[in-house]
């Protein structure tokens, strides 16, 4: 089991979204006057701010595991430090002036012509590599050994800190409350976002302690806490199969993903193919030969220019 910080992943992808992604609304004044925002303020900083749309479009722009992760309320008061710092930052970077400059432009310029062929490209991509139920049963009909697996269990776990916490959604689960809606309340663990839900996984997937206790449960049944490296757990044990070959109904999102790097490859190919055939493209070889990196040497038994001008030019007697 391997559950990272939030606060270490919101840092690093929004770090290296800060050109784009930024609130967009730090002036080259090191922040003494803003434009109207749209939402609700969520953050003063000095005399920037940083608003719940400004939240939500950085949400909007995270990848999947991490958009899980602010789905906790520990997950949303990191996120939005982490945006308090990178705004901090861009005031300062205002006021030394590193906001300015022919070098900043020319990058903003070439980051801007990469995003529209991102952008392009993705809508092109996306709206013709279809994978079809037939190609996708074609696959599986031919790699069905692909598709074995041993002995399995799902499970679903809450994740606290403390044992008192731990103990306390214990009783609450005891009396009758809802498993899923306490793990998305309370659960610090990114799996929080589906109710705890942990899929299907195998013996070694996780730490031991918690494969113990997972794998003692009767399908249906509650464990007591668990303490782990992690914190403390409570385990629901939510499924079990048998080895086998699984079905193709519950591979149909792996074969997709197999098949679809392949699809999307075909498919970026027909655009060049495509944009080149309308285009009138003169590639100057010449100049391309003379842009840096190794001269090419003569193959052997070739003479130099220099040598072959030795030949031509007769000795003095």
């Amino acid at each position: 089991m391997r559950i990272i910080s939030a606060a270490k992943l919101f840092t690093a992808t929004l770090c290296m979204t800060a050109l784009v992604g930024c609130q967009g609304n730090t002036p080259a004044d090191g922040g003494k006057s803003e434009g109207k925002k749209e939402g609700k303020i969520l953050a003063e900083v000095n005399s920037g701010s940083i608003t719940t749309a400004d939240f939500d479009r950085e949400l909007k722009n995270l990848p999947d595991y991490l958009k899980a992760m602010a789905d906790t309320p520990q997950g949303r008061k990191e996120m939005l430090d982490t945006m308090v710092i990178r705004e901090l930052i861009l005031q300062q970077a205002s006021k030394d002036g590193l906001d300015k400059g022919a070098e900043i432009e020319e990058k903003l310029q070439d980051l801007k012509k990469r995003l529209i062929v991102e952008a392009f490209l993705k809508k092109k991509v996306e709206a013709e590599s279809n994978v079809s139920d037939e190609d996708m049963k074609k696959f599986y009909e031919q790699n069905k050994e692909r598709f074995k697996a041993g002995e399995q269990i799902k499970a679903s776990h809450i994740l606290v800190k403390t044992d008192k916490e731990a103990s306390e959604l214990l009783a609450k689960l005891k009396s009758g409350a809802d498993f899923e809606e306490l793990a998305k309340k309370s659960s610090v663990d990114s799996s929080s976002a589906k109710g705890g839900d942990l899929g299907w996984f195998g013996k070694g997937s996780m730490v031991p302690v918690f494969e113990k206790a997972a794998l003692s449960l009767k399908e249906g049944e509650i464990s007591s806490v668990v303490k782990s490296d992690f914190g403390f757990h409570i385990i629901k044990l939510t499924g079990k199969r048998a080895a086998g070959i699984r079905p193709f109904e519950e591979v149909k999102d792996q074969i997709k993903a197999a098949i679809m790097p392949t699809k999307q490859q075909e498919v970026f190919q027909k655009i060049k193919d495509e944009l080149k055939k309308t285009a009138k493209i003169v590639v100057k070889e010449d100049v391309l030969g003379n842009i840096g990196g190794k001269k090419e040497e003569p193959k052997t038994g070739e003479q130099k220019p220099a040598d072959a001008a030795k030949t031509v030019v007769p000795e003095k007697k």
